[in-house]
């Protein structure tokens, strides 16, 4: 806790010293534009807003290892959750309903975890986590070679617009139960590796979007002269059978698209690029 506080303590310096004031009565708009939340839960502090002079109040939950005080580039991870999980929902319904914040630890123990609550699924919502990153590329010490996006359900749909407008930002991405409604031609110009995940049977999307989103990319992939090793290198894809679900005591498809969170081949993809 002592190294969470001595990194939060680093930032509100930064902020001061970009706004030029160290005098704490004028409340210059730098250095008031991160409200800090005041609740934990599992390590993570609760309802942190970024109040986007553009974008609008983003609020999100954020977990900072103990071990992290600035002197040492860390991992970002950010987890876009389904419509359960927004912030019209309840602070921390993310988190109380999907374990990628929490399972992503075991994989990566130098790494910042965000996880916002939006308030859609659409380009609002992708303006704002763009603007997220941006502020955490800028106010914490992140290794821009290991910046991880996943997102499950809306939040896919959301990550997917991300990534058609800034994918540069990101070093792989996870779909999760979702559909691609994003842009193409920027995530194959910058060949930011994918990974799409769902249920053959999902009750809310199907599968045969994510299998057209997964063939339009490798066409692409091919036209711009790579091989098919090559594309399997960066972009996968992976339709679950009904068993998969079963045999974990699931039946639904697309609520059991929480099971990803569990699977380390799935995971350990992410966090091995």
């Amino acid at each position: 806790m002592r190294n969470k506080v001595i990194g939060i303590l680093l930032v509100v310096i930064t902020l001061f010293a970009v706004s030029g004031c160290g005098d704490s009565g004028n409340n210059t708009e730098e250095s008031t534009r991160i409200t800090e939340g005041t609740e934990e839960y599992r390590g993570f502090t609760l309802d942190n807003v970024l109040h986007s002079e553009s974008n609008g109040d983003i609020h999100y939950n954020l977990y900072v290892p103990d071990s992290y005080d600035g002197s040492e580039p860390y991992a970002l991870f950010f987890t876009l959750p389904g419509y359960e999980g927004l912030y019209f929902q309840g602070v921390g319904e993310n988190l109380y309903s999907e374990s990628f914040g929490f399972e992503a630890q075991n994989y990566i123990q130098d790494m910042i975890i965000v996880a916002p609550q939006l308030s859609d699924w659409g380009e609002t919502s992708a303006d704002q986590t763009i603007a997220l990153v941006e502020y955490f590329l800028a106010n914490y010490n992140i290794d821009e070679t290991r910046v991880y996006a996943e997102g499950y359900s809306g939040g896919g749909e959301t990550m997917s617009q991300v990534m058609g407008k800034r994918p540069e930002l990101f070093t792989a991405y996870l779909q999760c139960s979702s559909q691609w409604d994003g842009a193409y031609e920027p995530v194959v110009e910058n060949r930011t590796p994918v990974y799409f995940v769902i249920g053959e049977s999902d009750e809310y999307y199907g599968s045969e979007l994510t299998r057209k989103a997964y063939e339009t990319l490798r066409e692409m992939y091919r036209n711009e002269g790579l091989t098919d090793e090559e594309i399997s290198q960066i972009l996968v894809l992976d339709i679950k059978d009904a068993d998969y679900f079963e045999s974990q005591g699931m039946t639904n498809q697309h609520g059991g698209g929480g099971l990803f969170a569990q699977d380390e081949e799935i995971m350990g993809w992410l966090f091995e690029k």
